[in-house]
């Protein structure tokens, strides 16, 4: 096997990588380990300093790296140039904030002095996706670096050219040899990285069989683990909702990135007094998105990443149109070059269907019709998956009541999911466990040590 970086636009064959065997990633792993305990032991203010660098290199290599993202995977220029400043900004939040949020708590107790000290855990692993291939790793990495663990990373296949701009961007930024390093391997050579004595924790974004291995070797081996895994998240339209605003932004948070996104919404679940007003306003604003060369400032929608996942959508949505379920729009492969798939609408999804049962990953949406506001409550928390979902009412505390009833990891009431550094991030049920960004993300990976004096 080899590594592909192939354009989903027009299928060219940029550059192929050899995966490297067992002797490469065995050096790669002893120099981070040779180089954690100094790192541990530098102080956190000096952590905070080469980070906040590492945004600054960010922040001037821009257009190159945004570029990068594009050939590889596709995404639309605007929308990977945001991702870099992404990257920055949590890079900048835990420069600036990394030092009050790793202080030693004062916790009083029957001894003269105790508290809780937060300390490195050693290295880690992230096995990471390429829909996001630079902040998927900067979201574990900025927090994890400058508690002083060290990092290894295991990148999708389909975006090797990603995963080693992203170590040299810490070279560039200063950070000591061996404190992040890209490993160039398959997913068959994880298991064996995760029982390295090395590595002493591991953090997956993905899908969920994939989450359901990594966390079962991490347990086999008594090594913590951090799991971001799929969603179906609900965009739930209420009938008192700003209908202009509830479609525009339903178009956003389904389209994002070709609609590759785990906390895209995914299931549009609209009570049947607005039905069909919103319907005909959704498809009209899904029709006008233009399909495109990624690089191209008109460009409004991707394509996806790749072949085969397109394909994987299609039989999806073939799957619902043959138990019922009505095309609104779109619906199938655009004819042309690349992994192109239609902006498309499914309507009269019903449970039963892999479209209602199933994350869709890709530029469908599906309508689900409630007969009111009890019944959208009830679909919405009809999924095995629970990370993040919106509801729209022009009622904040109705919207409040209901976003406190949904059982996901993060709920917005008249706004767009979305993963903000201040904020912690994650899933419950099938969308994984623990929490990444903000103090919370933090603290997943360090050892809090409790010190008792007399």
């Amino acid at each position: 096997m080899t590594f592909r970086s192939v354009n989903p636009f027009n299928d060219e064959l940029l550059r192929e990588f050899d995966p490297w065997d067992k002797v490469q990633t065995n050096t790669a792993l002893e120099q981070v380990a040779a180089a954690t305990p100094a790192w541990a032991a530098l102080p956190v203010k000096d952590r905070c300093r080469l980070m906040h660098g590492a945004g600054e290199v960010l922040t001037r290599r821009k257009e190159e790296l945004a570029r990068i993202i594009s050939l590889e995977m596709g995404k639309l220029i605007n929308e990977a140039r945001a991702e870099i400043d992404k990257c920055a900004s949590v890079c900048d939040y835990y420069a600036v904030n990394g030092e009050a949020i790793l202080a030693d708590e004062m916790i009083e107790s029957d001894a003269s002095r105790s508290y809780v000290a937060y300390q490195p855990l050693g290295t880690v692993l992230a096995v990471m996706p390429w829909n996001f291939p630079f902040w998927q790793v900067f979201r574990f990495a900025a927090p994890g670096l400058v508690a002083g663990n060290t990092g290894v990373l295991k990148h999708a296949s389909n975006v090797p050219q990603c995963a080693m701009a992203i170590e040299e961007i810490f070279v560039e930024a200063g950070f000591p040899k061996g404190v992040f390093r890209s490993l160039m391997i398959t997913s068959s050579s994880v298991a064996d990285v995760i029982e390295s004595p090395h590595i002493h924790a591991v953090t997956l974004t993905g899908s969920e069989p994939a989450g359901r291995k990594v966390a079962s070797k991490a347990a086999e081996n008594l090594k913590k683990s951090v799991l971001e895994l799929g969603g179906s998240d609900a965009f739930v339209v209420l009938e008192d909702a700003d209908m202009g605003e509830a479609v525009k932004m339903a178009v956003v948070s389904r389209f994002l990135n070709a609609g590759q996104s785990c906390i895209a919404a995914k299931r549009f679940i609209v009570v049947d007094a607005i039905a069909e007003e919103f319907i005909p306003r959704f498809r009209e604003s899904v029709e006008a998105l233009m399909p495109g060369d990624p690089l191209d400032e008109a460009t409004t929608l991707a394509p996806m990443a790749r072949h085969d996942l397109r394909d994987e959508l299609h039989r999806q949505v073939v799957d619902a149109l043959s138990q019922g379920a009505r095309v609104v729009t779109g619906c199938a492969p655009e004819d042309r070059p690349g992994s192109f798939y239609q902006a498309s609408v499914l309507d009269k999804v019903v449970p039963g269907m892999r479209a209602y049962e199933e994350e869709l990953f890709g530029p469908v949406a599906i309508v689900i019709r409630a007969e009111d506001e009890e019944d959208a409550l009830r679909i919405a928390n009809d999924s095995r998956f629970g990370l993040g979902g919106s509801v729209w009412t022009r009622n904040d505390a109705r919207g409040e009541a209901f976003a406190r009833k949904i059982q996901s990891g993060a709920v917005f009431v008249n706004g767009m999911v979305k993963s903000d550094p201040r904020l912690p991030f994650g899933g419950i049920k099938a969308s994984g466990y623990g929490r990444e960004l903000s103090h919370h993300g933090m603290h997943e990976f360090v050892n809090a040590k409790t010190v008792w004096i007399r």
